[in-house]
């Protein structure tokens, strides 16, 4: 496998995380990194998930990665900035982080895979890119479900 198809690859297991969030949630790329033998893609949920409804978006996602024979190597249980942080049988690492204002943050970083080229993910972002932009923006569309005040 080399650095495109890994890419690709996580690509995928962001996207199959994404299609269990129901109902569904907007996001946005965040920055591609290289190294000399991986890639790291990331994801920024733009839906203002509210923190009453925290629990139950990590809920969503810890029991997927559990049924998909993810190893779990960490869980940050803390109600501001909690985190999951797992790994797949092939050896991809992936994370979920709650970051500032409730804003959550997926990643998935590759193995060591053989060096190539690597281009931008062609995965169609549900929010608007920022492209041009330092840093994304805070989360900022509304959803009945998600960002309600009501657990």
């Amino acid at each position: 496998m080399n650095m495109q198809e890994a890419a690709n690859r996580a690509d995928g297991i962001l996207n199959e995380v994404f299609a269990e969030v129901r109902p569904a949630v907007n996001w946005t790329h965040g920055p591609t990194t290289t190294g000399s033998c991986d890639v790291t893609r990331r994801r920024a949920v733009m839906t203002i998930v509210s923190a009453e409804r925290r629990g139950s978006f990590l809920g969503v996602v810890d029991r997927y990665w559990r049924t998909s024979g993810y190893r779990m190597k960490s869980v940050n249980n803390d109600p501001d900035v909690p985190a999951i942080f797992a790994q797949t049988k092939d050896g991809f690492g992936v994370s979920l982080i709650v970051g500032g204002e409730g804003q959550v943050f997926f990643e998935v970083d590759t193995p060591c895979v053989e060096e190539s080229e690597v281009a931008e993910s062609t995965t169609q972002a549900t929010a608007p890119t920022y492209e041009g932009m330092e840093n994304i923006p805070r989360p900022n569309i509304r959803s009945p479900f998600w960002s309600a005040g009501a657990p």
